[in-house]
């Protein structure tokens, strides 16, 4: 499977996009993660990266695509989950034509939507060790000693990306730039919306169903 998860900041992209790889034996690939980790490296393009991270902006079309072109082109005929990418209806197209070139088609795009209110309170608690890049939240998925990670003892942060005023800035811009895309997919016929408003565990269940089905077991072949 060939997967892309869609959705506002705060939508549970990261935490679905582990569940389902987990579950079907796929590679993750956050867009987020990704970005994280080439801002922390002292070049042109990782410093422009982190002043557009930072400040809760997107980043360029021309340094993303850069990105996500060298990852696809690295895992041959893997099945995949693309976590936060596409963002915008330029990078989409793009991607239509990476994977063509590759001789292949996403299977599923998967749309989080979650109410702006709970988006806001999911905010609130986030938490992310700044060694494995794991995320927790002090309420909905606490860690198992509080401020700390389960994985390598540190102890957890906010992200910058996270603070209040970005994360307003970020939700802004999503919306902004979300309809020509969510449109695309849906004339492509690949598009298929979950209410993410609930817990973890309410919206696994609707995906690992959906992923489960007959159609979506057959579409490594595509």
């Amino acid at each position: 499977m060939r997967l892309a998860l869609l959705g506002p900041p705060g939508a549970g992209k990261g935490t679905q996009a582990a569940r389902i790889c987990d579950a079907f034996g796929l590679l993750h690939f956050s867009s987020g993660d990704l970005l994280r980790a080439e801002k922390l490296k002292k070049t042109p393009e990782g410093q422009k990266i982190r002043d557009y991270i930072d400040s809760g902006r997107f980043v360029p079309d021309e340094l993303m695509l850069g990105i996500i072109r060298n990852k696809l082109a690295s895992i041959a005929k893997q099945g995949f989950v693309l976590d936060g990418f596409p963002r915008t209806l330029s990078q989409a197209t793009a991607l239509t034509e990476f994977l063509a070139e590759m001789n292949r088609t996403l299977s599923l795009v998967i749309d989080l939507a979650v109410d702006p209110a709970v988006l806001s309170r999911r905010f609130e608690g986030r938490r992310v060790c700044p060694v494995c890049l794991s995320v927790y939240h002090v309420d909905l998925m606490p860690p198992q000693r509080e401020g700390i990670c389960d994985h390598d003892g540190a102890r957890l942060v906010i992200r910058p990306d996270d603070m209040p005023a970005v994360v307003r800035t970020r939700i802004d811009t999503y919306r902004q730039t979300v309809t020509p895309l969510l449109d695309y997919y849906r004339q492509a016929g690949l598009l298929w919306k979950v209410d993410a408003s609930g817990s973890v565990d309410d919206v696994w269940v609707q995906i690992e169903a959906r992923l489960s089905q007959p159609d979506m077991r057959g579409s490594s072949a595509a």
